[in-house]
């Protein structure tokens, strides 16, 4: 069973329509982008930690949000630290670590049902020739697909090192994608069981 990003709770971010919390995402990314600067990043940063404790997410959902990415940031600062110096490195890795905190609180705060219905309503503006329905389809796919792959990825690493395989690549990687693709088959079958085009 596919595995949601969304958390219960009764805030007032859960209460909001998730087209306004998507569209705010969308515009926040890009001012993080567009005005640069530690000043920016800073009050990006404050906003963040704001609506995370407006959400009611706690400090486990931040750790277990930034958990998978910590090798992607170490990686990402290691080479803008070669390229360029330290400083400009954590600016850059600070960045990227707001930007996922802030779609997280989206995420957390929206059900995949909700989320689809958000898309579409951003969408209802775009030309007659733009498929809406499978796109907003495929994000939500998307979305829910993340939190699987990584759900399934503890399984086999768990399983593979109580057989003393846990850092064999081919061992870990190998069922990862047998049973990523499995899952993948099976919802494509149920989505046309249901005449979905």
């Amino acid at each position: 069973m596919l595995t949601d990003l969304y958390i219960f709770a009764d805030s007032p971010l859960h209460r909001t329509r998730p087209g306004i919390k998507i569209g705010v995402l969308v515009l926040f990314c890009t001012l993080l982008f567009v005005f640069e600067g530690w000043v920016t990043l800073a009050l990006g940063g404050v906003a963040v930690a704001l609506c995370l404790a407006l959400s009611g997410l706690r400090a486990r959902h931040v750790v277990a949000t930034l958990r998978p990415a910590v090798w992607i940031l170490l990686a990402i600062f290691l080479v803008q630290s070669y390229l360029v110096d330290i400083l400009f490195a954590s600016f850059v890795v600070f960045r990227f670590a707001v930007l996922i905190l802030a779609a997280t609180v989206v995420t957390a705060t929206t059900r995949t049902s909700e989320m689809v219905d958000g898309i579409l309503a951003g969408l209802q503006f775009a030309p007659s020739w733009v498929p809406k329905n499978q796109i907003a389809l495929g994000v939500s796919l998307c979305l829910r697909f993340i939190p699987l792959v990584l759900s399934v990825f503890h399984d086999v690493r768990q399983a593979q090192r109580a057989r003393g395989l846990d850092r064999n690549l081919t061992a870990l990687l190998v069922p990862l994608v047998v049973r990523t693709l499995k899952t993948a088959d099976e919802v494509a079958q149920a989505i046309h069981a249901r005449s979905f085009d």
